[in-house]
């Protein structure tokens, strides 16, 4: 499959209806589109069935309060009367199936903001836009990786069921970008749960992070989907994956392994709970042991970071080059000197066959590894 070939089916998989995505999204059941004369918004009300007040509707043809997510976030930050009910906390958006081609930033003042997709099934409700990180901006200059993000979220107690958030910039598109980060979602609060999301894109698909070095955001991914190439999930979060597929993509503009990485934690060195990846499993369609499971990053900007991934009780496909599973970004910061380590994990890409490759815990350090431990009092799964 030539170049150009690959991109126009990587745009058509973003962006297809249900039926077409469920070779890779989660499950493989239909999607659960809206019947012919029912409301878009399933069981979750209408404008003239509202929920309560804090509940408002989205719906990209008009039958909803807004045609566009970040109208609606707008609103719910008080400059709509309206709709503002108290300073922006809490509100509720429906948001109806559908393709919503735009760029979202919820501020650090839309505190405990809930979206949902209103079918039930991610694969039908689609947050998408196309920014890299060295897409010219309008302005000048050019929008570098935090910029890129479709979706930014900021405020503390955001959480989002059923939504796809992806970032369909294409490399073979743009051969004149060097800067081929393209962020399908930046999530940046504390208390921060995704249940059922799908997060798709190729080079820094999903960037879990924080607001400052000093801040230890907490964040929870469960029943998620998300895939890529290069660093497709990374960033300074204490963020849980728990029950999540991640899938690597295939390249054809490199000659040779490895395509990517998985993992790019940046975790504070004071932090001591970074990225725990439980119970999940990882796939591939690339060639056999073309991908890194993980690299650190130590970013210019926290030299002192310590990166810090455990991945246990998960399954890596083949695609995983398990001899070798863990690189370096910089040969400054060494992986070994990292916080880098496994607990039971299984499938061909977990086979110890260089054991100083594969740092393993044992079952007792395997006990301070788990949600409960990194997320303290905040537990998320309960209302899952």
């Amino acid at each position: 499959m030539t170049d150009r070939a690959t991109a126009l089916s990587r745009r058509s998989f973003v962006l297809a209806s249900a039926g077409a995505g469920a070779a890779l999204a989660l499950g493989t059941a239909a999607p659960a589109h809206a019947s012919r004369g029912r409301s878009p918004f399933g069981r979750y009300g209408s404008p003239a069935a509202r929920l309560d007040e804090r509940t408002l509707y989205v719906h990209a043809g008009g039958a909803g309060d807004f045609t566009t997510v970040q109208a609606a976030v707008t609103a719910a930050g008080g400059t709509s009367q309206a709709f503002s009910t108290g300073g922006g906390t809490g509100h509720t958006l429906v948001v109806a199936p559908g393709v919503y081609r735009e760029t979202v930033a919820v501020s650090t003042a839309r505190k405990d903001m809930t979206w949902i997709g209103a079918s039930g099934d991610a694969r039908d409700v689609t947050v998408v836009y196309d920014n890299a990180a060295g897409t010219p901006k309008p302005g000048g200059g050019t929008y570098g990786t935090t910029g890129s993000a479709t979706t930014l979220v900021q405020g503390d107690g955001f959480t989002a069921r059923d939504i796809t958030f992806a970032n369909d910039w294409l490399r073979a598109d743009h051969p004149e970008i060097s800067g081929t980060q393209a962020v399908a979602l930046k999530v940046q609060g504390d208390r921060s749960a995704f249940v059922r999301c799908r997060f798709l894109g190729h080079q820094d698909t999903l960037y879990a992070d924080s607001m400052a070095l000093g801040t230890f955001a907490r964040q929870y991914f469960r029943d998620c989907y998300a895939e890529g190439d290069v660093d497709f999930v990374f960033g300074r979060a204490t963020a849980v994956f728990e029950r999540c597929h991640f899938h690597t993509l295939t390249r054809t503009d490199l000659a040779s392994a490895p395509y990517g990485f998985v993992f790019a934690p940046s975790t504070a060195g004071a932090n001591p709970r970074g990225c725990l990846v439980t119970r999940s499993r990882i796939t591939s369609g690339a060639p056999d042991a073309h991908y890194k499971l993980a690299r650190p990053w130590v970013p210019s900007s926290d030299t002192t970071a310590r990166p810090m991934l455990t991945v246990r009780e998960t399954h890596l496909g083949a695609g995983i080059d398990a001899p070798a599973p863990y690189t370096n970004m910089s040969s400054g910061f060494p992986w070994q000197d990292q916080r880098f380590a496994e607990y039971r994990n299984t499938g061909p890409g977990a086979r110890i066959t260089v054991p100083e490759n594969r740092p393993q815990l044992t079952a007792e350090e395997a006990a301070a590894h788990t949600r409960e431990a990194y997320l303290g009092d905040w537990a998320p799964w309960k209302g899952c």
